[in-house]
């Protein structure tokens, strides 16, 4: 096997070799069925991502770590189904496609396989839908997004949980830390599930801002993201990207 070959971008780290998987497709045309999941998301079209998503087999999914990533992937030795020069599709990781252990075979989502169940409309783009799975060669990419990372803050006065959402660079996060304007330190957030982030601070009447890093050890800090009357179940726009 070829020895691994790396681009950096600033501090950033692209790996450049293409590996084997498969793809199926779940829902409609309309991206039926693939909003929300597993990755903690809501409504995938006012979020950015609209169809361009990807549920992920375990061994991708990494226990949700891998929420946010992007992912280039194109059609691969299956002339009968792979449109001729449809060239690759780039989608985010916003869902888990769960193993089947019910039935003896065609369980493309258990582990050890690395499955990519696309939307519908993803999945046309490479290959006709009558196809059902096809094999494909992906590679982690970095990820293209317009305007700031957003927040969701959800909750109550005892627990706070920040949805972040529209991530480029990387996509995935490690790390994030919160700063209420009244604390004036920085708080670590544990990972609830997903994209979506946790503390048992009470914030409520400071403003608010994050540090947040991506997998590539990439971190940026969002000052004053939300003001102090900021309420539960809004938006923050950070403004930047990474």
């Amino acid at each position: 096997m070829a020895a691994k070959r790396q681009w950096f971008i600033g501090t950033r780290m692209v790996d450049s070799n293409w590996y084997d998987a498969h793809a199926t497709f779940y829902g409609d045309m309309n991206g039926g069925e693939t909003m929300q999941g597993a990755c903690g998301y809501g409504d995938l079209f006012q979020q950015g991502y609209g169809l361009e998503t990807a549920a992920l087999s375990t061994a991708l999914f990494n226990n949700g770590l891998t929420c946010g990533a992007c992912f280039e992937i194109k059609c691969y030795n299956n002339p009968q189904w792979c449109y001729p020069n449809a060239g690759t599709i780039k989608v985010t990781a916003t869902n888990f496609c769960p193993p089947n252990y019910s039935k003896p075979d065609g369980n493309w989502c258990n582990p050890p396989l690395k499955h990519f169940d696309l939307s519908m409309a993803m999945f046309t783009k490479l290959a006709q839908y009558r196809a059902g799975i096809i094999p494909v060669k992906y590679r982690h990419v970095l990820c293209s997004k317009k305007g700031g990372v957003q927040f969701q803050i959800k909750g109550n006065p005892w627990w706070t949980l920040v949805v972040l959402y529209n991530v480029g660079g990387a996509g995935d996060i490690m790390d994030v830390k919160i700063k209420g304007s009244k604390i004036g330190s920085w708080l670590p957030m544990t990972r609830n599930w997903g994209v979506n982030w946790q503390t048992g601070e009470n914030l409520i009447g400071q403003s608010l801002s994050f540090q947040v890093t991506t997998s590539d050890g990439k971190m940026i800090e969002f000052d004053n993201v939300a003001p102090e009357n900021w309420q539960f179940y809004q938006n923050f726009d950070g403004k930047i990207n990474f």
